[in-house]
């Protein structure tokens, strides 16, 4: 088996709670190869959020190895860990913080300026195309409904090209028909360009479309089941 794009062994992050130490994550192990979604499952407070800041480098773990595309997150300095982001990683978050005062295609252009280089619009129509959303891109963010803006923030996400998509409750505000719309629309995009995705998610309902479904419990995370597909 190839190398996982994500390999976080071993982590455990603790917090300062007056006199006490919380144990956020305790020795979580999580994998995620190019090609294969993965489901991150567990109560609030469990340490899932935790475990998905560590994978991006938001969050610096106590002790462990975190990587990503091989490159060390732990250790790293925070220049280092800014750097991995942009050129490995893409972010979905529950509210897509999308702007209203831009059309759907600025909305992925602004990730360019951002990074200060030329904006590649035929990036972006290619991305907006590759969501169902080209015929759109002259839209307000107004203009949309929960799950077109959801895509929307899903295409920004890809516009750095990134091996690994972390999505943090990305359906948690739509409905079930709009939430397996998205995790269908991640699901092909994972096939086609070869990603390595982790989703954070309360919802259980639609965990048979992911290649592995991990729970987090106490800060430990354990495979509760593989998905052949």
């Amino acid at each position: 088996m190839t190398s996982p794009i994500l390999d976080l062994h071993d982590i455990t992050v603790t917090y300062p709670d007056g006199t006490e130490t919380i144990t956020a994550l305790d020795r979580a192990r999580l994998e995620a190869h190019g090609g294969t979604m993965t489901a991150v499952v567990g109560e609030s407070g469990s340490g899932k959020s935790t475990l998905l800041a560590v994978a991006g480098g938001l969050t610096v773990p106590d002790s462990g190895r975190a990587a990503v595309a091989g490159e060390r997150l732990d250790g790293a300095s925070d220049a280092e860990r800014t750097r991995i982001r942009r050129e490995h990683i893409g972010f979905i978050f529950q509210n897509p913080g999308l702007i209203g005062a831009m059309n759907v295609r600025d909305q992925l252009l602004v990730t360019d300026h951002l990074r200060g280089r030329s904006l590649r619009r035929d990036r972006a129509e290619q991305l907006l195309d590759a969501v169902g959303l080209a015929d759109h891109a002259d839209r307000r963010i107004t203009e949309l409904s929960g799950g077109q803006r959801q895509r929307v923030g899903i295409a920004r996400a890809l516009m750095a090209s990134p091996e690994l998509l972390l999505a943090d409750e990305p359906t948690s505000a739509l409905d079930a028909e709009r939430s397996r719309s998205v995790l269908e629309l991640l699901r092909s995009l994972v096939d086609d360009l070869n990603l390595a995705c982790v989703v954070v998610t309360h919802d259980r309902s639609n965990l048979q479309m992911f290649d592995e479904v991990v729970e987090v419990i106490d800060g430990r995370a354990t495979a509760i089941s593989t998905v052949a597909h």
